[in-house]
């Protein structure tokens, strides 16, 4: 049968949505490049573990001063990083990374050859600012560089995988220098990387910048920093001395600094934070999900380190070369999680993700003084690879819900809320096993026995070596059980947290697909 003359033709069919371009040789190899100053900066968090009994035999830093040697390099990480976002947006990716690059190479040297708490401390500080203009500069560039979704998965899951790889490294290359070298070579080891990176840098990453910046707002940078740096620094000490005046204090002016920063965002016709970013259901949830994660991971680590030294036994270098066991369970993890992502609905694989690490926890909360390393490793990797594949779905998500002119500032926020709930998993989680450790040995240890010893395990051993041979030995049996009690209530938490993370993937991140 015919049209009439009247009858109106069938729409035309909508042109196909084109294809992102697809990465080729040299942008897997620029991501590459990318990865030297991740791994470093990400080592340095942790670096520092087994080196300060030697720095402090060296240099003779007060308990403050070292205090601030170990913590000086996260707190300036934390606190700058929405700014260098903000600041490789207008300038340029590319010239913020390698001014870090050059500024890390050379507090690193200064860090190496301090001759005083003091200048450690101010290199440690230095060592902050450069690292953040690295960190959002590396996943920005990934933004920029990987238009293909399904390209960006494997890219974003191997910026996650690296940075957890650096953090476990960290320990270990300390570790194996303090073996053979003095204290300064863990600094010095960055040297070949970063140099190589100012070499290959210029040749291999393109610049990229929003096409309309707008200014810079310096007052926006100053607020930011005076915003996270108290906050961080009052939920850390809240976690190490309880509940004090200084540290609520300074969580108060963290939190009215950051809403004065936040309202000056909602004025600025460019801001540092784009806030309807912040309230996309993407960005958002993928930011809070990331920060329970850290909450987790961060709160957690602490535990396991004594647990294989100081109840196990394990020297400094076997108990960091035992932690890289669980490394495997996030090798194997992160592939699979983005795989099941492409056949199913992400926030779902993202929520089994987190259970999958729920269960990891909850496996561990099971440890005791005498039981296998192996069922510790194992729950361990269990806990890490669902834990990473989440974090690896959740980042990509992020960054696939920026637009690319504004990859930068977004990269600095997500990392940002992973440094704060790495201080919140600290508080947290630390409170909770410092309580259980504390109530266990004043019901098991005579009360003549020194207050150190029900304060932490470390006490316990230096007040054990000073008493009489079986009372030492008592306090120390006790003090074994009391810990690896903590350590499960610990886990139990984290399995809590973990939990929670899960619901929120479910209710936040259902539904929703990576846009291009």
């Amino acid at each position: 049968m015919t049209s009439g003359p009247h009858t109106p033709a069938p729409p035309a069919p909508a042109p196909p949505e084109p294809a992102a371009p697809r990465a080729g040789r040299r942008e897997w190899i620029a991501l590459g490049v990318l990865m030297l100053p991740l791994l470093f900066v990400s080592m340095d968090v942790s670096i520092l573990f087994y080196a300060l009994p030697a720095i402090g035999a060296d240099l003779r830093p007060g308990s403050t001063q070292q205090l601030w040697i170990l913590d000086m390099y996260g707190f300036v990480l934390a606190g700058l990083l929405i700014t260098m976002g903000a600041l490789g947006d207008r300038v340029g990716r590319r010239k913020v990374l390698i001014a870090g690059t050059a500024v890390f190479a050379a507090a690193s040297v200064a860090a190496a050859y301090a001759q005083s708490p003091g200048a450690l401390i101010a290199a440690r500080a230095l060592l902050g600012v450069g690292g953040a203009c690295l960190m959002p500069s590396t996943l920005a560039l990934v933004r920029n560089l990987f238009h293909d979704p399904g390209q960006r998965a494997r890219a974003v899951a191997v910026w996650t995988t690296v940075l957890a790889t650096g953090i476990s490294v960290g320990p270990v290359l300390s570790g194996a220098l303090l073996e053979h070298f003095w204290w300064g070579a863990v600094f010095l080891v960055n040297l070949p990387a970063m140099a190589l990176l100012l070499v290959l840098a210029p040749l291999l990453l393109p610049e990229s910048k929003s096409p309309a910046p707008g200014r810079f707002d310096t007052l926006s940078a100053v607020l930011s920093l005076a915003a996270l740096l108290p906050l961080i620094h009052g939920i850390k000490e809240l976690a190490a001395h309880g509940c004090r005046p200084l540290p609520v204090l300074g969580i108060t002016v963290g939190l009215c600094l950051g809403l004065v920063f936040l309202r000056r965002q909602a004025r600025l016709a460019h801001p540092m934070v784009d806030l309807a970013l912040l309230r996309h259901r993407a960005f958002g949830g993928s930011v809070a999900v990331n920060l329970l994660a850290m909450a987790a991971t961060v709160g957690f680590a602490p535990f396991f380190s004594q647990y294989m030294q100081s109840v196990l036994g394990k020297s400094p270098f076997e108990a960091a070369m035992w932690s890289l066991v669980p490394s495997l369970g996030v090798l194997v993890a992160a592939p699979v999680g983005g795989a099941l992502a492409r056949r199913f609905d992400r926030g779902y694989v993202m929520a089994g993700g987190f259970l999958v690490s729920a269960a990891g926890f909850l496996w561990l909360t099971r440890t005791g003084v005498d039981s296998p390393l192996w069922t510790t490793l194992a729950g361990s990797a269990v806990y890490a690879g669902g834990l990473v594949a989440a974090m690896t779905l959740a980042n990509e998500l992020a960054l696939g819900a920026a637009p690319p002119e504004r990859a930068g500032s977004a990269a600095a926020v997500l990392e940002s809320g992973q440094e704060l709930g790495g201080a919140l998993g600290m508080a947290l989680l630390g409170s909770v096993g410092a309580a259980v450790y504390g109530r266990d040995m004043n019901a098991a240890v005579p009360a003549a026995v020194p207050d150190a010893a029900r304060e932490t395990l470390g006490g316990a051993v230096a007040v054990a070596r000073q008493l009489p041979h079986r009372l030492g030995e008592t306090v120390l049996a006790s003090a074994d059980r009391a810990f690896t009690h903590s350590l499960g209530m610990a886990a139990a938490g984290a399995a809590a947290v973990m939990t929670g993370a899960a619901v929120l993937c479910v209710v936040l991140l259902r539904r929703l697909r990576t846009p291009r």
